[in-house]
């Protein structure tokens, strides 16, 4: 058994900062999947919205965000985040984040989709690098940071009372031995992103399996809100580029959606044109595609100079040379992919879940800030504002905590034994994948979603007596995790009897009045090992 005051399961920028913050008073462990600088921040392009021109305000902000929410946006969440944002991104620059500046000491910020003003700091085209770049070199030289790479979440380790529940950490697998420890602490913080890997098209890294989510639900956490997952509309059409992000940052410097054949078709969707919410963006991408039989449809910002356009995006030019298209002369071939999951594991205020000791930072929590639909730029302002929220209320919290941690059992496999049947994970891995694809997209149908719970269902089956029988490993985890996060989705969509946000479906068209207004949340009935998967909605 090992114990920490803090144990951070994630090191994306939420993870990160928080544990710089924490270790100034206490112990902290980061556990991470790969090695850093990997994760889901790292690969942001875009920038972090702030409000930080004077032209700008705080009203203005939450204004666009409550618009690009679709009516599901918890205003006091909404206000609370873009009050504190410009304070958080202050800090992030003290630290050595080198945004872009435009001249001298003023900063070139940008516009994205649904945002009234330019608003969006950046580095370049590689924002997420660069923060996280900062925030790893800060993290380094911290005496009371423990980093273990190549180390995953396998279960919370929780105990009841008539307190409720209480989470003292996690059981955490070696990747490298394929050894379980025990890891008790006062306070555990998931920090684990989002789950795009769900979808067999993402713009996410192969970490990105819903970790975090899949663990809080297991010991009876609420999760709320995974049927609204958000498409990005533009990511790389090219058979090698695996899902490549175009930032809509192309968008906001003028950027335009066009058939093969050159016409610009965005203005018949939306007055706002290119300038569109993602969500209205990217179905109306899948509808061109699925009425025409397009294999994708165009970006083009051919227009722009070529020297700013290597200015401004050098790493979207590069790559796309590397795949023989030069944006400085030609249109870019464009498709929608799983990009950010605004549902997630239930939080309040101070980060703080239903379980006690429990916190979540970032994308894998439902704080209420993106609603049914995140406005672009969001995220990373969410991550650096929650994790200090997280550390506020658990440093307080702490200052006052004298119970001891129990003792937890160490990690037993039972009867279990090393796999000889490993094709059985990439397999169901891949079904899982196409399957939402299919019939959990950006347009739904209840024909689609009965036709999904119906495998996974089947699939849940296969990977509960899989996961019993043989030996732990990453592989193993990431699958189990996966089919439990694409189960909600399914749950949560067959739920939602509208059309709202990210949500669309064939059979309800519409968005329905205030009755459909609220926070879809399923959680176990009784929290268990893993046996059991029913979910019941919490009024």
């Amino acid at each position: 058994m090992d114990t920490t005051d803090y144990l951070i399961i994630g090191s994306g920028i939420a993870g990160l900062s928080l544990a710089l913050k924490a270790a100034v008073h206490s112990s902290v462990t980061i556990v991470t999947k790969d090695r850093l600088p990997e994760s889901n921040s790292a690969y942001a392009q875009g920038g972090i919205a702030s409000v930080w021109s004077a032209d700008d305000s705080f009203e203005a902000h939450t204004r666009d965000t409550l618009k690009a929410g679709v009516g599901m946006c918890h205003p006091q969440v909404v206000e609370t985040v873009v009050r504190e944002g410009p304070e958080r991104i202050r800090e992030l620059i003290a630290l050595g984040t080198n945004f872009s500046r435009r001249s001298g000491e003023e900063y070139d910020l940008g516009l994205e989709g649904g945002h009234s003003y330019r608003r969006i700091l950046h580095a370049a085209d590689a924002t997420g690098q660069e923060i996280i770049r900062a925030l790893v070199d800060a993290v380094r030289g911290q005496p009371n940071i423990r980093i273990l790479e190549n180390h995953m979440g396998v279960d919370l380790l929780t105990t009841g009372g008539p307190a409720g529940t209480e989470c003292w950490g996690a059981y955490v697998l070696d990747l490298e031995t394929n050894q379980v420890t025990t890891f008790t602490a006062r306070v555990t913080v998931l920090c684990t992103g989002g789950a795009g890997k769900v979808y067999l098209y993402t713009s996410n890294p192969d970490v990105a399996t819903g970790d975090g989510v899949a663990m809080a639900y297991r010991a009876g956490a609420p999760v709320a809100n995974l049927e609204f997952f958000q498409f990005h509309p533009t990511c790389l059409f090219h058979p090698q580029a695996k899902s490549f992000l175009i930032s809509e940052a192309l968008r906001g410097e003028g950027a335009v959606l066009c058939r093969p054949d050159g016409t610009a078709f965005m203005a018949e969707y939306d007055e706002r044109a290119e300038l569109a919410p993602r969500d209205v963006v990217a179905r109306a991408i899948d509808r061109e595609m699925k009425t025409h039989g397009f294999a994708s449809v165009f970006l083009d910002i051919s227009h722009r100079s070529a020297d700013f356009l290597r200015q401004r995006f050098p790493v979207i030019s590069q790559r796309c040379l590397e795949y023989g298209i030069d944006l400085t002369r030609e249109p870019i071939p464009v498709v929608p992919a799983a990009h950010y999951m605004c549902g997630g594991v239930v939080i309040d205020l101070h980060g703080a879940t239903a379980i006690r000791r429990l916190y979540a930072a970032g994308e894998v929590s439902m704080s209420g800030l993106h609603g049914a639909n995140r406005l672009a730029s969001n995220s990373l302002l969410e991550a650096v504002v929650f994790a200090h929220r997280v550390f506020v209320h658990a440093h307080g919290f702490l200052a006052t905590d004298r119970q001891p941690s129990p003792a937890f059992a160490d990690w037993n496999p039972g009867r279990a034994v090393d796999s000889d049947e490993m094709v059985v994970v990439t397999q169901t891995w891949e079904e899982i994948r196409r399957l939402m694809w299919n019939y959990v997209g950006i347009v739904r149908s209840d024909r689609r979603l009965a036709r999904a719970q119906r495998r996974i269902d089947l699939i849940q089956d296969e990977i509960r007596d899989y996961y019993w029988n043989f030996l732990v490993t990453g592989d193993v985890l990431e699958l189990r995790n996966l089919a439990t996060v694409a189960e909600l989705i399914i749950r949560c969509a067959r739920l939602r009897c509208e059309s709202r946000g990210l949500h669309a479906t064939l059979d309800y068209p519409h968005t329905a009045d205030h009755a459909w207004q609220r926070d879809t949340v399923v959680r176990l009935d009784a929290p268990h090992d893993g046996a059991g998967q029913d979910t019941r909605v919490v009024p």
